[in-house]
């Protein structure tokens, strides 16, 4: 495993990756480069957390299997810290996946502790980052709440979009997943909105119509 300080420029990173800039240079120097393949777990159930994850390049999911052994998604990032709710866990209580080839940074638990309790203004920033993520996820269990797959594609739309209309940046079978439905009934849903004039889509580009 390289250090970063072997393969990454952190103005080039930060340029790139705004939650970069809010690792303090005392946690740089512990950070760890991992690349990993498309389909690699990057912990399991059960393991210890030795490790905070900021997903710089790809795409890593939190998931759990249902009782019909279907995948639940509990949060997804295409750039950004992820299972920052395990940083208190002893071990951590679902699996993380590479989606995609992807690119993470790791920092060692103690580290991390070390820098939150050292660094104010990166303790208030992390605080910060935590509450997002609490209301992400709200958002994420009203939605599910919903029975129909019309009412969720408007939801998601409308709370991770602006104004009613969206750029997807996932394809649609991952969409799917994230609002708990089939790809086959995400696909009719949104031709059913289509026909209906609920909705206009250009590519990964969705609006509600008034």
């Amino acid at each position: 495993m390289k250090t970063v300080n072997d393969v990454l420029d952190w103005p080039a990173l930060i340029a790139a990756q705004p939650a970069a800039s809010l690792i303090p240079e005392t946690l740089r120097v512990s950070a760890r480069w991992v690349e990993a393949d498309a389909h690699e777990m990057l912990f399991l159930i059960g393991d210890p957390v030795r490790h905070v994850y900021l997903v710089i390049r790809g795409e890593a999911r939190l998931v759990r299997l249902g009782r019909n052994g279907c995948e639940v998604i509990l949060q997804r990032s295409r750039g950004g810290f992820i299972a920052e709710a395990s940083l208190d866990s002893r071990t951590y209580h679902c699996d993380a996946i590479a989606s995609e080839p992807t690119t993470l940074l790791l920092f060692p638990i103690a580290a991390f502790h070390a820098a939150l309790e050292d660094v104010i203004v990166f303790r208030k920033t992390w605080q910060l980052q935590l509450a997002r993520e609490i209301q992400k996820l709200r958002a994420q269990c009203e939605r599910l709440c919903l029975h129909s797959a019309t009412e969720r594609i408007i939801h998601f739309i409308e709370s991770e979009g602006s104004d009613g209309v969206l750029t997807l940046s996932q394809s649609r079978k991952s969409w799917a997943k994230d609002l708990g439905l089939t790809h086959e009934a995400l696909y009719r849903a949104l031709k059913r909105m289509q026909s209906d004039g609920r909705l206009e889509v250009e590519g990964n580009h969705l609006a509600i119509k008034p």
